[in-house]
């Protein structure tokens, strides 16, 4: 079993592979999903030990906590469960909107409780900045639930730096999510300095860059999701994309390693990079990700894929 890791300084310490669950009954996300083989991959998540599980209200919407809760109660397993979960969505007649007002988010944040059918939320993330609700009023409304033992930790999602900055101005932010991986590193600019600047935990999602980074992928795969309209998968810059991964998969192939597994240990050899969220549809795919643990990278590696990258 790995060592665990603590998430920024809330005393939440989990295993550094948890498991994104936007693929366990998010029906808005993915077509033709099954949802007892979405319970599976959760039930092999928590037997396996990847107890960190990352949702949100809007996958489903609302149905991925569910499911999540059903499986959790039946297998009596919630203290041995890290559970995060993310609001900020309004949905009224098929309109989605985005609201972070206090009074909102703590309504949000009891209906993900129901759901997920537990008495306290390890780690709750407002799930995007909303255009008039002062940052550090609506972070003060998740530190309220916290004071009140119903929240062990506070993230916040897609926020730019300033709206970081705005958001932590009292210190209470312990953990951030945004996208990142080696073809986006927008947050090494300022976003990933500031966490390690502050204790907070970055949290990276697409990490194999809808599977692009995963190696799998020819100058001849077609796409008829929305990496059709991708501009990473379309023309020069897809056949640019394909030769960067070639690099990787050759390095992948002498360390005798699978690609996304050498991809995921590199996240994790970021300073300020505690944890990693990957996705599984399949219980295969979550022990499958657990064998990024078995990767070791050398100084000379770390900075030979960042070269390729840069």
């Amino acid at each position: 079993m790995p060592s665990f890791v603590e998430l920024g300084s809330s005393g939440l310490k989990v295993n550094p592979i948890g498991l994104g669950t936007n693929a366990v009954g998010g029906h808005n996300i993915y077509p033709n999903l099954n949802e007892e083989t979405g319970k599976d991959v959760i039930r092999a998540a928590i037997e396996h030990g990847s107890t960190f599980l990352d949702t949100a209200f809007i996958y489903g919407p609302g149905r991925s906590e569910e499911l999540i809760g059903d499986v959790i109660k039946q297998m009596d397993k919630r203290k041995a469960v890290t559970l995060a979960t993310k609001g900020g969505h309004h949905i009224e007649n098929g309109n989605v909107t985005v609201d972070n007002s206090p009074a909102f988010l703590k309504k949000t944040f009891e209906e993900s409780l129901s759901r997920l059918q537990t008495d306290y939320i390890d780690l709750f993330y407002i799930h995007f900045p909303d255009e008039n609700t002062p940052k550090a009023e609506a972070v003060g409304a998740l530190k309220t639930l916290k004071d009140e033992g119903k929240l062990k930790a506070i993230g916040v999602s897609n926020f730019s730096i300033e709206q970081l900055k705005e958001a932590n101005k009292d210190g209470y932010v312990d953990v951030v999510q945004d996208e990142y991986n080696l073809f986006k590193r927008d947050a090494e600019k300022d976003i990933l300095p500031y966490c390690r600047e502050n204790n907070i935990s970055f949290v990276p999602y697409f990490p194999l860059a809808a599977g692009l980074l995963a190696g799998t992928y020819t100058e001849q795969t077609t796409f008829s999701d929305g990496r059709a309209k991708n501009p990473m998968f379309q023309g020069d810059a897809f056949k640019q994309n394909l030769a960067k991964v070639e690099q990787l998969k050759q390095i992948a192939a002498k360390k005798e390693v699978e690609t996304p597994h050498l991809v995921l240990s590199w996240y994790l050899h970021q300073e300020g990079i505690d944890v990693i969220i990957p996705g599984a549809k399949k219980p295969a795919q979550v022990l499958d990700n657990l064998r990024t643990h078995d990767v070791s990278l050398t100084e000379e590696e770390i900075e030979k894929i960042r070269f390729i990258f840069q």
